[in-house]
């Protein structure tokens, strides 16, 4: 049986926190920023905390030893 392979498209778009969790960059902040509030455009800098039946699926992506 082959091992499995990390998925390096995901290794570079999330991060995996020392308690476990899933830390990812929230979308929408790419281009088109002058439609968008400063509110929201600074809401959108902040990082997004992965949770619900997902992260069991990220972490098998990212392999066994994330």
């Amino acid at each position: 049986m082959p091992k499995q392979k990390t998925h390096k498209g995901l290794t570079k778009r999330v991060k995996v926190t020392a308690g476990g969790k899933i830390k990812a960059r929230k979308c929408g902040k790419g281009h088109l920023l002058s439609g968008k509030s400063a509110n929201r455009r600074r809401r959108l800098g902040k990082s997004l905390i992965i949770n619900g039946v997902i992260v069991k699926t990220i972490k098998e992506m990212l392999g066994s030893g994330k």
